[in-house]
């Protein structure tokens, strides 16, 4: 499964603990930032890693700003993209069984290392349930966005 990461410079210390991670788990990694500590701009890296999960370049995403709230945001203006900032294992189970959930957000200032690794862990194993009731819910959001995202 190729795996697209991002973040900004508040996420950059977890992005590499889970960039190690995932690598030593036989995923592929497409790393489209930040690689420095110098201030930068989620949207800017939320937008490149959300491009390629909704293009399917990627399978999934795991996009990293201070709280996961920011990027979170900014990923999920792009068409396709359901992106769920999660902070524990259920919550990140739950949105892949229920919300198919294509992008994962975490908040490096907010979970540790330990955590944020078994939530990407849940994430990534996690299948989406197929059940009619989510699936029917999946459509509402796709009509949501067909109507507002031109």
């Amino acid at each position: 499964m190729k795996i697209a990461v991002a973040c900004d410079h508040g996420g950059l210390a977890l992005k590499t603990a889970i960039v190690r991670f995932l690598t030593e788990n036989h995923y592929e990694v497409e790393d489209f930032g930040t690689s420095t500590s110098d201030s930068c701009d989620y949207p800017d890296f939320a937008l490149k890693g959300a491009e390629a999960v909704a293009s399917g370049a990627c399978e999934r995403g795991i996009f990293i700003c201070t709280t996961g709230i920011g990027i979170s945001i900014a990923a999920n203006k792009v068409r396709g993209i359901r992106c769920a900032l999660c902070t524990d294992a259920t919550c990140a189970r739950l949105t892949r069984e229920h919300n198919d959930a294509n992008v994962l957000a975490l908040g490096g200032g907010i979970v540790g290392v330990n955590l944020a690794l078994d939530i990407v862990r849940t994430f990534l194993e996690t299948e989406f349930s197929g059940l009619e009731k989510h699936r029917r819910r999946i459509d509402k959001i796709a009509l949501i966005e067909e109507k507002y995202m031109k």
